[in-house]
């Protein structure tokens, strides 16, 4: 965001320099540069109260003594009937319209509106939008404009879901075509407006618009993601929502709207409705400030840090403090501890030395090598999983800081993370799907209990080898694997059903978890029959394309060549041929033949193949078996 310096210092009451202004900005943790006198700004996703002039002199509020910029209406409104329908209240909790009706010519833009147009390079556009485009920049929240003589019918919001592309043109006359979810505003169902983008071009204001209605809304910032890229659309109100914004601000800014209009034009009716339509939940905290200086390594006094708190806007009801409704990011006291932190400076913070105690380099646990193993030698593959889950168990364990909103609890088991491996695996058309997993996971008894698990989850062909590929997976498959290891009181095997995973894949799922004192001693003494490898196996990307599978079977009547046929066909270095294996393997000792099947697998992460990418490879593959000599392929007529 781009704020010129002499607007932040026409409310800053020391009239700092620009430099000063700079430095504040940096330990704040706002990353800038400076170009012809104008911050340009960049804010971290997180800090969306503030993407404006009133929401940076906010923050900086922390050093300066700030006058805020901007005078409202404070006269009474009168009641706005207007036939608005809400059909998707998740989507948008909270919404205001202001009917405005002016008269007369509008004035020349004065000096605070002019200079926002001129100083930023701003187009201007008619005056309605002129006048909501500046108060974006200066307090943040979006307002889209009506014309009012092209408003008349049923206006509603809602979620649409459109199953083949419609056709909208833009307020900038810009054709763009709507598919899939898309949050609208429909006049007598026709949409009208993209909810936090952008508007339409049948229902916009004009130069000679004299009667407008002004919409302010609280969006859920998820209904706004992503759309304005979807669209190719440039718009700093979706910047803004998909950000969050204040949704208790609405009356501050239609006030302030009228304002502004006020100062230009002769307003000859006001009407304002807000809808509240979903109360949001309000932040607040039994407050210990004794914990903020734990958490940043410092020993300010109470008074100090409910002084900093204060300045931008936190507010204390005895022991509880209020979190003002555009911090969104505030949730504990990690994050007022960052707060402290930035107002006071890192740099100020003194060091403190710490001294971690050497320790043994524990060795890997030997009976847990083992397990891994057996299980590789059966041919299982081992996944690793995050540790952190959404919340959807009962009674979950919720980390306090997560990293990740949406997965903000810690695993009590193995099982939900195993499932989404083995869907992720199906749905690129694994046909033998074979995991496990080693991990913590933590449960909850008056205190976090942390204990090491072993998950295995199966479905699907037993095998990629002849001896295995037409067998199937079940029950018994699972336990001939652990029957030696494991007592049978501990060895339960879960049958998932495919109803819980909203599957359309007919194999069964096996599922069984053990902690690894569940094994008995037999294990220790397990030797494994697979090579370790030697080299670092780099990530290789997973392909969204489908696969290709063609079977041969080869006839060789001089049982010698065996070896050679496979020489070749193992030997293929194809960038699309992702795997090939044995799937049959038959000798007919009677006339003296190996009949041998192999299954190839093609796949590229560029595009879905087509039949001729196949054949001509494998019409190569087929040309050099054959010319080993005594090997022929039933059936094939060239």
């Amino acid at each position: 965001m781009k704020i010129p310096y002499k607007h932040l210092v026409n409310s800053i009451e020391e009239n700092p320099s620009i430099e000063d202004i700079s430095n504040k900005l940096f330990q704040l943790g706002h990353e800038h540069e400076i170009v012809d006198r104008i911050f340009d700004i960049e804010f971290t996703p997180n800090r969306g109260d503030c993407l404006s002039l009133y929401g940076l002199l906010r923050d900086l509020s922390a050093f300066y003594k700030i006058d805020l910029p901007y005078e409202v209406y404070k006269s009474d409104i009168d009641e706005l009937s207007l036939d608005f329908q809400n059909r998707s209240t998740d989507a948008c909790p909270k919404i205001s319209f202001l009917k405005i009706d002016i008269e007369g010519e509008v004035k020349p833009y004065a000096q605070y509106l002019e200079s926002f147009f001129n100083d930023l390079d701003q187009k201007k556009n008619n005056f309605f939008t002129d006048v909501s485009n500046y108060i974006l920049y200066e307090l943040g929240q979006p307002t889209h404009c009506y014309d009012n003589d092209k408003l008349s019918g049923r206006l509603s919001f809602e979620k649409v879901n459109l199953d083949k592309k419609q056709g909208f043109k833009t307020l900038f006359d810009k054709e763009i075509y709507l598919e899939g979810e898309n949050a609208v505003f429909k006049l007598d169902e026709i949409i009208i407006n993209i909810a936090g983008v952008v508007g339409g071009l049948t229902t916009a204001c004009s130069e000679n618009t004299s009667t407008a209605i002004i919409e302010c809304a609280y969006f859920n910032p998820e209904e706004i993601i992503g759309k304005s890229l979807k669209y190719d659309m440039k718009s700093d109100a979706a910047y803004n929502f998909e950000r969050g914004v204040d949704p208790y601000s609405h009356d501050q800014v239609l006030r302030r709207f009228i304002k502004v209009v006020e100062d230009h034009a002769t307003i000859k009716t006001i009407k304002k409705v807000e809808y509240n339509f979903k109360d949001l939940e309000e932040t607040s905290f039994k407050f210990n400030y004794k914990l903020v200086n734990k958490i940043i390594g410092t020993n300010i006094s109470e008074q100090d840090i409910c002084k900093y708190l204060n300045k931008i806007g936190f507010i204390f009801d005895d022991d509880l403090l209020m979190v003002p409704s555009h911090r969104h990011d505030i949730k504990n006291h990690n994050d007022i501890a960052e707060e402290i932190a930035r107002m006071v400076g890192y740099d100020n913070i003194s060091p403190i030395s710490i001294k971690i105690p050497k320790i043994k380099k524990e060795t890997l646990n030997k009976r847990e090598e083992k397990i891994k193993n057996l299980l590789i030698d059966k041919g299982f593959y081992e996944v690793i999983n995050f540790p952190f889950v959404a919340n959807d168990i009962e009674d979950p364990i919720r980390l306090v800081n997560p990293l990740d909103s949406n997965k903000d609890s810690l695993r009590m088991s193995l099982r939900a993370s195993l499932i989404e491996n083995l869907i992720y695996n199906e749905r690129r058309q694994k046909e033998s799907i074979k995991l496990f997993e080693v991990s913590d996971i933590y449960t909850f008894d008056k205190k976090i209990e942390k204990s090491k698990k072993i998950g295995i989850i199966a479905s699907g062909r037993a095998g990629k080898n002849y001896m295995n590929f037409s067998k199937k997976i079940n029950k018994k498959y699972i336990q001939n694997i652990f029957e030696l290891y494991v007592s049978k009181n501990k060895l339960k095997i879960e049958n998932i059903s495919r109803d819980e995973i909203n599957s359309k894949k007919k194999s069964p799922i096996f599922y069984v978890e053990f902690s690894l004192n569940d094994f008995v001693g037999a294990i220790d003494g397990y030797e494994s029959t697979s090579k370790k490898p030697t080299n670092f196996i780099k990530y290789k990307e997973v392909s969204e394309y489908p696969s290709v599978i063609r079977d041969l079977s080869f006839a060789i009547s001089n049982p010698s060549k065996s070896k050679m046929l496979e020489d070749v066909i193992f030997s293929q270095k194809i960038n699309i041929l992702k795997e090939v294996f044995v799937f049959d393997y038959y000798i007919n000792q009677k006339i003296n033949e190996i009949k041998i099947g192999f299954r190839f697998i093609f796949q590229s992460n560029k595009r879905t193949l087509i039949d001729k990418d196949v054949d001509v490879i494998l019409d190569d593959i087929i040309d050099e078996c054959i010319g080993i000599g005594d090997i022929q392929i039933p059936g094939l007529d060239r």
